[in-house]
């Protein structure tokens, strides 16, 4: 009997540590916590825990990894208000399903491409830029004002002095597709702003992994800044569609490799 359960602790505690590190989870409360969260969303995100898989119970997962019961709470709390899992009573935590998730999360798109993400979601992701960033553009050359020029031109000024594979220059990047939003003076667009740019972060990131990118994709953003100035609305249009179809064929290709 005791040999079983010493089995059966041993089972906990190697599939816990397939998923966090002990090293990761050293620090403070907030910091543990949010490191647990950080593996296990990468798990779940990546598929190494299916969506209806139940989770280790509190006391075993906690113990198995020498960390408080109470960091692992918070840490399900985390996973749970990004729709990735589900604690219910004596039936434990269990993974949602897929489409429960909230994809557009920045720490759930940072999981989902802290390994090697599915070419549907990337795809899925373009398809939403396409769909909302080219509208965007064309409501930001009608209602621009000077200030939102200026943070253009400053975005674009640092993604030409740092280039899009430091991190100063994806920051710069981001900044760039935020300023477009907050352009279109419309609060619904400006609350995707976070998503956006999380997933405009990550995909170029993720291109660029392997090598430098194919192209320089900095004139295509300079298009879209000097159609937005000159108010011209469907040429801030075509401009954002192009420079958005064009980052998807630089992801496509870099995920070919």
């Amino acid at each position: 009997m005791a040999d079983r359960e010493s089995d059966a602790a041993q089972d906990v505690k190697g599939s816990a540590d397939a998923v966090v590190e002990r090293v990761s989870l050293r620090g403070t409360g907030r910091r543990l916590h949010g490191a647990i969260a950080h593996k296990l969303g990468t798990a779940i995100v990546s598929g190494e825990y299916a969506p209806g898989d139940t989770l280790s119970g509190e006391v075993a997962f906690s113990e198995a990894l020498d960390v408080s019961r109470s960091a692992y709470r918070e840490a399900m709390q985390v996973l749970a208000a990004k729709g990735l899992v589900e604690s219910r009573p004596k039936a434990g935590t269990r993974v949602l399903p897929r489409e429960r998730w909230n994809l557009l999360d920045p720490d759930v798109l940072a999981w989902a491409f802290a390994g090697a993400p599915d070419i549907g979601f990337v795809r899925a992701l373009f398809e939403l830029r396409a769909i909302v960033e080219p509208a965007a553009a064309g409501l930001a050359a009608q209602r621009r004002e000077k200030a939102d020029l200026k943070a253009m031109k400053d975005a674009l000024a640092s993604m030409r002095r740092h280039t899009l594979a430091t991190e100063a220059g994806r920051a710069a990047d981001k900044d760039f597709h935020n300023a477009v939003l907050r352009a279109t003076r419309n609060d619904a667009l400006m609350v995707l702003s976070a998503s956006i740019g999380a997933a405009i972060h990550w995909t170029t990131q993720f291109k660029q992994r392997a090598r430098s990118l194919p192209r320089n994709p900095l004139p295509d953003h300079v298009r879209v800044h000097d159609m937005i100035a000159a108010q011209d609305v469907a040429g801030a249009t075509a401009a954002m569609r192009a420079l958005v179809d064009l980052a998807l064929e630089d992801t496509k290709f870099a995920m070919a490799e």
